[in-house]
């Protein structure tokens, strides 16, 4: 029986559509010009870039030597060494931590809220919803800012763990925070690595979300109500199993 089901963050429950803009105007006002549609394309590529050389047993933001703050100065020094542009200042990734953290810079994907609530009651049994995502320290602010946080019994995030998707100990951590064991748990993410091996690795089964495509387990978040509803009373999801579960 699924007794809790935990959430990605970014590209699962929500997600920047003017992304590209807010990095082109704050850019832009500190004297760099760059196409919104570029800049979008390379705050993806920078990401990648700093993740494949993140240690997931250490949280990349808290680790910094300069804190969380630091990390994000030289996530745009990097985009700035892309664009071959002057260096940046902190000012302008001070500009840019605070306008991310802000709810106007996000949106909630349309099915979100009608999914969190009806997977909140289940056949009348409360299934307990959570959170694992690597993210700093303004992510449980901004869940409250978009609506969010109210559906949440743990909130798991990576400056506050100390260690990152994939590393179960995050998964760990928030399955201790909702009280339960790790096979009666699910875990939905856009990352296959991150989200669907991580969870598995901790012994929870494991949904990946794939907006727009077929390639993945679903292409948004409506059916799940639809398919933990249908497994509470047989053998739930076991396309979702992990190794350890099979």
């Amino acid at each position: 029986m699924i007794k809790a089901v935990t959430f990605d963050v970014t590209n699962t429950l929500i997600h920047s559509p003017r992304l590209g803009e807010i990095y082109a105007e704050v850019l832009g006002r500190h004297g760099v010009r760059v196409d919104p549609r570029e800049a979008r394309r390379l705050v993806g590529v920078v990401w990648q870039e700093l993740a494949c050389l993140a240690d997931p047993s250490r949280d990349r933001f808290s680790s910094h030597p300069e804190g969380e703050r630091g990390w994000w100065m030289r996530f745009l020094e990097r985009l700035g060494e892309h664009l071959e542009a002057p260096p940046l200042s902190r000012f302008a990734a001070a500009e840019l931590f605070h306008r991310f953290g802000a709810a106007e810079a996000w949106e909630v994907f349309p099915e979100v809220p009608a999914v969190l609530s009806a997977l909140s009651a289940i056949s009348a049994r409360q299934v307990s919803l959570g959170v694992v995502s690597n993210w700093d320290h303004r992510l449980p602010g901004l869940l409250e800012r978009l609506g969010l946080a109210r559906f949440f019994s743990a909130v798991a995030y990576s400056s506050a763990v100390g260690v990152e998707k994939p590393d179960r100990r995050i998964f760990e951590h928030a399955l201790q925070g909702l009280g339960v064991e790790a096979a009666s748990a699910l875990h939905v993410g856009d990352a296959r690595l991150e989200d669907v091996e991580g969870a598995q690795a901790a012994g929870m089964r494991a949904l990946h979300l794939t907006r727009g495509s077929g390639a993945g387990d679903l292409r948004d978040l409506g059916r799940l109500p639809e398919l933990l509803a249908a497994g509470q009373g047989g053998p739930v999801l076991d396309f979702a199993r992990s190794p350890q579960q099979s």
